[in-house]
């Protein structure tokens, strides 16, 4: 209940704005900073501790992807920001919304640039959040942390960042008056009948989603317009997210981060529509022409700044919903040849070396459709596309910007919202090194999660794009000797290591019925494709 504004500080406004937002669990690693904020914590705010600020962050991207409100984390000052940037970046990239609050030393001290102290707070995370503020006054404070939160549920989503002064939480505030904000939005009716239009005169149509498409939950949306079209169908390059059943007939695969093999597939399709994403994404450097000639590109997108760069296309800004939607009230039905069926590799052998297309065929086998799947394995992405589709909409969560160390704290936060659903997190030996400490917290918080490493002994991604490159041998990719089943049980998590290929299957079902967090072990070879390789799927 709200207190009476007579007796209220800027901490009980703070925390009452939360209830308010439906807000129940705050990520933090604390300092003396945050002290006032965490005194008296309340019983019905779930603090959860992370043992580095990045995992505090991504951990808090994953809780707010399992309950589609902004995650809260809270840092100790400059230091705790500057360790959690690279968390920032995946979350503005990928369109989370994380409302980070950092602590600062008092006010009367600032002058002096005390210990601990952030020069030009607000400035310091930008340009990787939406909306930064160090308020002026106090009782400023539960009003900036209101309205940072709003602009991070705004489209396009995202992070913000609020500093406040480790004095200002005692200070006598107002309470923040509840609000509603509503997101969907689309262009005038003209606007789409020019795609409308585009689309019914097509001979050869193609769909591409983004992950917008996912957050939106437009999924049978985007089904239905591509079934009216009879529309081959892709997802963006390095999509955060599956928006569309990659068991579906008309599902082609995921174009890949690079200019030259995006233009071969879509070559033949006269339109194509892009919802939801930057179909523009590219990881290695190739020329040409952004798209095949004679295709005509329309992008949908609720990000004004991704229609301004976008090098080539028509761009409509509109939600994902509210846009196709509206598409779907003047797409008409076409009789057009259904493109060609997507080709899948075959099951590798159970044999050793352990190949990654055959421990990710094997989790697919004992994985549910309705489990949620955190991946973080760049080096054998194409592998785990190929092998492992995602039909449910949320099924599928990673990084599309490339700071590792995403998947653990992802998958543990995700695991947290879900109410005792058990997570899969795949992540690559290197990846989850970046995040290690993540595996305390899912101990500690008994969060069900089967953590899955694909155990290749170095950074093979790098590795593949260095022969790309004509680097045969790159220095600083192997990682020799990483025990860890000991250090995860150093953390508290269970653990076993496969020892050989026969072994697997009954590892991974261990692992996948065990109670709380565990991880598996699985050594792997390099794998059968290099990244990005024009045939690789």
């Amino acid at each position: 209940m709200t207190r009476p504004a007579t007796s209220m500080t800027v901490r009980d406004a703070v925390f009452d704005f939360f209830r308010q937002a439906g807000i129940d669990t705050v990520f933090g690693n604390p300092g003396s900073t945050e002290l006032r904020m965490l005194r008296d914590w309340p019983s019905d705010l779930r603090y959860v501790l992370a043992l580095q600020e990045s995992v505090a962050v991504a951990a808090a991207a994953g809780h707010a992807l399992g309950t589609g409100r902004a995650g809260v984390a809270s840092l100790h000052s400059a230091g705790g920001v500057g360790h959690s940037l690279g968390a920032v970046f995946n979350a503005y990239r990928d369109r989370v919304p994380v409302l980070v609050i950092a602590g600062q030393q008092t006010r009367e001290m600032l002058p002096t640039r005390p210990f601990l102290a952030a020069d030009e707070p607000a400035t310091f995370p930008r340009p990787y959040v939406k909306w930064s503020a160090q308020p002026e006054r106090a009782q400023d404070v539960p009003a900036a942390i209101a309205e940072a939160y709003r602009t991070a549920m705004s489209p396009p989503r995202g992070p913000v960042f609020v500093s406040v002064p480790e004095d200002d939480w005692d200070q006598p505030a107002e309470p923040v008056e509840p609000r509603t904000l509503l997101h969907g939005f689309t262009a005038d009716r003209d606007a789409l009948r020019v795609v409308a239009e585009a689309v019914n005169a097509a001979a050869r149509p193609a769909l591409v989603i983004g992950a917008g498409v996912d957050e939106d939950d437009a999924q049978a949306l985007a089904v239905e317009f591509a079934e009216r079209a009879t529309a081959a169908v892709w997802l963006t390059p390095l999509s955060a997210r599956s928006g569309f059943p990659e068991t579906h007939r008309l599902f082609r695969g995921f174009l890949p981060p690079v200019r030259d093999q995006i233009v071969r597939l879509l070559d033949g399709h006269d339109v194509v529509v892009s919802v939801g994403g930057p179909i523009f994404k590219y990881h290695v450097h190739s020329g040409g022409p952004f798209l095949p000639a004679g295709t005509s590109l329309f992008q949908l997108d609720c990000d004004p700044a991704q229609a301004a760069w976008a090098p080539a296309g028509t761009s409509v800004l509109t939600t994902v919903r509210a846009g196709l939607a509206g598409l779907l009230e003047l797409v008409e039905k076409r009789d057009r040849p259904e493109p060609p069926a997507r080709v899948l590799p075959p099951r590798p052998p159970l044999r050793d070396p352990i190949d990654p297309g055959l421990a990710v065929a094997a989790m697919r086998e004992l994985i549910g459709e309705q489990t949620v799947v955190v991946e973080e394995i760049p080096s054998h992405r194409e592998t785990f596309h190929a092998r492992f589709p995602i039909t449910r909409p949320g099924g599928f969560l990673t990084t599309g910007s490339g700071a590792l160390g995403w998947g653990l704290p992802v998958a543990v936060g995700r695991a947290l919202a879900g109410g005792g659903e058990r997570v899969v997190c795949v992540a690559g030996d290197g990846s989850c090194m970046y995040s290690i400490q993540a595996l305390w917290t899912a101990s500690r918080y008994r969060a069900p999660v089967t953590f899955v490493v694909l155990n290749n002994g170095g950074y093979e991604a790098v590795k593949q794009l260095g022969r790309r490159l004509g680097t045969p041998r790159t220095v600083g990719t192997d990682i020799p000797g990483l025990d860890l089943v000991a250090v995860a049980g150093g953390l508290g998590c269970a653990g076993a290591r496969v020892a050989d290929a026969a072994d697997l299957p009954d590892a991974l079902a261990a692992a996948l019925a065990a109670d709380g967090p565990y991880l598996l072990d699985v050594p792997v070879s390099a794998g059968e494709t290099s990244a990005y390789a024009p045939d690789a799927i």
